[in-house]
């Protein structure tokens, strides 16, 4: 830029060799640049104002190097304030947050997020760099501290050459600072540490599929970060294809989600694929992902597809644990521990976990609980396309196999524990003694029935559409005592009738006729009595067909009790007496006295309470001496209910007490339940209102854990009784 002035006039007074002299400069014409006015002139520095910042180059340079803000930024509120909450308990002390996570579910979103939210907290700026974890070769901290001394200001001439030397510049000019790193995408934790700035007031954000638990030495906090909710999910959606379109499919919106495994950069890959095509039926997208290929293959143009974010990961494990990750896709439920894997792969379980953990640091395993493990959805999809790849088919389906073998056993081990008297049916049954000693007590056994239904009821799904049957219906057989205990009709009813398709296919007809029975129990108790009588109609006549005399009285007796629960009380006697008379000739004394324990409820009903006594008496006692404590309460309780119908109230209680201590250690919150909903009957009956409140309370909190309807019947007899 230059000037032009007629004139440039300028007076000073000075003190020159104790005198007074006045100096008078003068220029005449154009001049361009910078103007010195000056007496005696030692050096001069010029400092140019750049014309678009305003800043001189005499200003220290304030780097701002974060990426922009998404302008779609959905969710996180539980992230972000955990975030907040790290840097408010230490707001003047140095913080390192390690973002660990699968690819593409939002670690380098989150943190750009939270660090520019506290941008103006920090006066000396913000630097950023990209580590490169996943490539083959991740970016050097020499170099990556070149970038940073660079970009705080020191000329390209004073950056030592000597990575351990730049790491002590930084250092030194960081001591004093405040700013924010990101760290993005980091390889190891030797890789980070040299990049860690040495002030007191800096915050740092690790991101990384690995968790880089070694960072753990430096004071970091470390922070998981997980799959969007479906709701966030949809919003992400919408900020693509607009509210309108996603209210329109809403069903196909949240499979969309669901099949992107809630992350962000798959939803957003849809979401632009959508938007580019405004006229494509969100259903028909949906229908395209259900193949594990199409989503793996999803890009947009000019980009990866997502699958890339996941090989990146995989080449990075080592071979041991490439293969747990391809044979883990295998597995029949959602979460899995550490026995089921050992079992697929043969090994012992020491290794296995040791293989688990290394899949957990890199991201690629989520760890639910205590050595519990699943997939993100998306990974999954991954892991098992590497099976197939890599390993073949049918390799990969014999693994599967082996955990579905291991599952029925322990199924079958678990229900010899806790069910050790009833007569089983199935070839595992047969050889029962090899399984004793993995459950060690009923406690244990329903524990592990517990926390692994899920994978139980999938194992049958998963066996029944391999035409694995043997083992499908086998799984039904096994989960009989736990079904007794729990009364989960709903998925009971479910399983029974896979159960019953898989024994009908293998033509095992003993089996078909059992789960029948089975079924058709399920179907009493939840009011279906017609589908009862149906289903041990056809169990009676394959009992009688093939001679099978235990088959034909379990149909006998669940004939009973569905006809007694359609009103016919005469003809469920009738078929009671029946199923007793077939135990006593098959020697089965339990048998007999279930028939009797239920003969006797019959007799009750009908006012026959001597008769009703002396049954229940019998069956009581059969079962105390079977060392069977369900079945014995269970006839006590009955036995109780006759006696306050006789009145007999103290014998009553008395023999209802004697029958919640036969239950109370046994791990049946139902049954538990059953008999204090008896006591409370009683207590009210007798007038004792504070009694059966209290009775009727603690029902209702067992019935609540098993989802017995029955709870809310509790709850308002015992609200009822404490009204005043």
């Amino acid at each position: 830029m230059s000037v032009s002035t007629p004139e440039f006039d300028s007076r000073k007074t000075v003190e020159v060799n104790g005198g007074i002299e006045s100096v008078r400069n003068q220029i005449m014409g154009t001049a361009g640049g910078q103007v010195v006015q000056a007496g005696s002139v030692e050096e001069v520095h010029f400092h140019a104002v750049d014309r678009f910042s305003g800043r001189t180059d005499h200003d220290p340079l304030v780097p701002a190097q974060l990426p922009l803000r998404l302008r779609r930024f959905v969710g996180r509120d539980g992230e972000l304030d955990a975030l907040r909450g790290l840097r408010a308990d230490s707001p003047d002390s140095p913080l390192l947050v390690v973002l660990s996570g699968p690819g593409g579910v939002g670690k380098t979103t989150l943190a750009v997020r939270w660090l520019q939210e506290m941008s103006g907290d920090f006066p000396g700026g913000s630097l950023y760099a990209e580590l490169g974890g996943v490539n083959p070769e991740p970016a050097s901290p020499g170099r990556t501290l070149g970038w940073f001394l660079e970009s705080l200001g020191v000329p390209g001439q004073r950056i030592p050459a000597e990575p351990e030397h730049r790491a002590a510049l930084f250092r030194s000019m960081t001591a004093r600072s405040r700013l924010v790193v990101c760290l993005d995408n980091a390889a190891s934790a030797a890789q980070v540490r040299v990049l860690l700035p040495s002030g007191s007031a800096n915050v740092v954000v690790v991101t990384s599929r690995p968790r880089m638990t070694g960072l753990a030495l430096d004071g970091a906090a470390f922070l998981d970060v997980e799959p969007l909710p479906e709701d966030d999910g949809l919003s992400v959606l919408e900020g693509f294809i607009g509210r309108e379109r996603v209210a329109g499919e809403v069903e196909a919106s949240r499979r969309l989600v669901r099949l992107c495994g809630g992350l962000p950069l798959a939803v957003s890959i849809v979401g632009a694929r959508l938007a580019a095509r405004p006229r494509r039926k969100l259903r028909d997208e949906a229908r395209d992902l259900v193949d594990d290929q199409q989503r793996l293959a999803l890009r947009v143009p000019g980009e990866e597809p997502v699958g890339a974010v996941f090989n990146a990961s995989y080449a990075g494990l080592g071979p041991q644990a490439q293969r747990i990750y391809r044979v883990c896709s295998g597995h029949p439920g959602r979460e899995f521990g550490v026995a089921v894997v050992a079992a697929a792969v043969r090994w012992s379980e020491a290794d296995t976990v040791m293989v688990l953990t290394e899949l957990v640091e890199a991201s690629l395993l989520m760890e639910t609980g205590d050595e519990r493990y699943a997939f993100h959805d998306l990974v999954r999809a991954h892991a098992r396309e590497r099976a197939e790849a890599e390993d073949g088919v049918d390799v990969a389906v014999e693994a599967t196999r082996r955990m579905v073998s291991w599952y029925v056993t322990r199924a079958v081990a678990a229900d010899l524990v806790v069910h050790p008297l009833r007569t089983h049916v199935g070839p595992l049954y047969d050889v029962g003694a090899p399984q004793t000693g993995i459950f060690e007590n009923e406690r244990v056994a329903m524990s592990w029935f517990e926390r692994e239904r899920g994978n139980l009821l999938a194992v049958v799904d998963h066996a029944y559409s391999r035409e694995w049957d043997d083992e499908a219906w086998q799984m039904c057989e096994a989960l009989w005592g736990y079904f007794l205990r729990t009364r989960r009709y709903g998925d009971w009813i479910a399983i029974q009738s896979t159960g019953i398709a898989s024994a009908v296919r293998c033509r095992n007809r003993r089996a078909e006729a059992r789960l029948r029975s089975q079924l058709g129990f399920a179907y009493s108790k939840v009011g279906r009595f017609d589908d009862a009588i149906a289903e041990n109609t056809r169990a009676l006549w394959i009992g009688d067909e093939i001679g099978d005399q235990q088959a034909r009285a379990t149909a006998l007796s669940q004939l009973g009790r569905a006809t007694r629960g359609k009103g016919d009380l005469a003809g469920a006697l009738a078929y009671h007496r029946r199923a007793q008379q077939a135990c006593e000739g098959m020697g089965r004394r339990r048998g007999v006295a279930l028939n009797r324990r239920r003969i006797g409820n019959i007799l009750m009903e009908m006012g026959e309470l001597d008769a009703a006594v002396a049954e229940l008496q019998m069956a009581a006692e059969a079962m105390a001496e079977l060392r069977d404590r369900i079945q014995h309460s269970r006839c006590l309780q009955f036995l109780g209910a006759a006696y306050q119908l006789a009145g007999r109230h103290d014998l009553a209680m008395a023999t209802l007490g004697e029958a919640l201590a036969a239950v109370s250690d046994a791990e049946s919150p139902y049954y538990q339940a059953e008999v204090l909903a008896q006591l409370g009957e009683v207590a009210e009956r007798h007038g004792d209102r504070a009694g059966a409140a209290d009775a009727y309370h603690r029902a209702a909190a067992l019935y609540e854990v098993v989802e017995d309807p029955k709870a809310a019947v509790m709850r308002s007899r015992s609200a009822s009784l404490t009204e005043t």
